[in-house]
């Protein structure tokens, strides 16, 4: 799908979600149906502006990510630059997140405004071929615009959670709550909204998490690095997740930074990590064993040492 109808139609539906939200905060609150709605619809629309131009530095600064120099981290600006110039992409900015949680992301509303984070863990445990692939899977997402799609998911949804939240605690202490059956709407409303964030999240996240993997694996030509890598991030998350941020920006990360199992597994932004390891051990077959006859100089076979 062409990337601006991808994008409108995201603004669209969570802007009906958003107003949904405030449908319901007006008929169970003082504030009356029809006003309540204006107001969410403008905050809406006010939301969507603000996501589109800053919700980048959003993320960032909700991460306390810092832009950092050529000369402050040299190596990994080393990294960034080769595998831009290998995807055929303007070199995006690269910021340090202060988590010892490894793991990076990418965000911006275009390639020319991209910003790659990687956070000081991920610098520490991966090798230079794994940060690579790493990399090369950011890189990728950037290529096919899907960065600003996920911040904008990212960034909207986190309002419609604080809104739902914020109708939760009106409809419980408001003087118009007569019966339970309002605080019963009032607790469907609320998971209801947050499960329909997370779902639309869910639709456009994980086939992306797929596209991004086998891009990036290809344009490095070393789907053998990246699924090492993924291999690591993951037990790692597992095991301490990242100290801050909102789960609402989860799908922006290359795997899950925060905690979840269960039910809310179900509704992870990520596909599973099982079926991304083996789609590139499937792409690391098809790449080692390409007739001779029919291989190019760039579909060269990596072999692991």
């Amino acid at each position: 799908m062409n990337p601006t109808l991808r994008t409108a139609g995201l603004f669209l539906m969570l802007t009906l979600l958003f107003v949904g939200v405030g449908a319901l905060f007006g008929t169970f609150t003082s504030f009356g149906f029809w006003t309540s709605m204006v107001l969410f619809l403008a905050f809406a629309v006010l939301m969507n502006a603000i996501a589109y131009f800053y919700s980048s530095r959003i993320v960032l600064w909700s991460y306390r990510a810092k832009i950092v120099s050529e000369k402050e981290a040299p190596k990994i600006q080393r990294i960034v630059k080769e595998v831009a110039e290998a995807a055929g992409v303007p070199k995006p900015k690269v910021a340090i997140v202060p988590s010892k949680t490894p793991n990076a992301f990418a965000t911006g509303r275009n390639p020319k405004n991209a910003v790659v984070a990687v956070t000081e863990g991920i610098l520490k445990l991966l090798p230079e071929k794994e940060l690579k692939g790493v990399i090369a899977h950011e890189m990728a997402h950037i290529k096919d615009r899907d960065i600003l799609v996920m911040t904008v998911a990212a960034t909207i949804a986190g309002a419609i959670a604080f809104a739902s939240r914020w109708f939760w605690w009106s409809t419980l202490f408001s003087r118009r709550r007569n019966d339970e059956g309002q605080l019963i709407i009032a607790i469907l409303a609320m998971v209801g909204a947050a499960i329909g964030a997370t779902l639309i999240q869910l639709a456009i996240s994980r086939q992306r998490e797929f596209k991004a993997d086998e891009i990036g694996a290809r344009t490095i030509n070393d789907p053998a690095s990246l699924k090492r890598a993924l291999i690591k991030l993951h037990e790692h998350n597992l095991r301490w997740p990242i100290e801050r941020g909102n789960p609402a920006s989860a799908s922006l990360f290359i795997v899950n930074p925060f905690k979840g199992g269960g039910l809310i597994g179900l509704f992870s932004t990520h596909p599973p990590m099982k079926e991304r390891i083996k789609r590139l051990e499937k792409l690391e077959e098809d790449m080692l064993y390409v007739p001779r006859m029919d291989r190019t100089f760039s579909d060269a076979p990596y072999r692991i040492k």
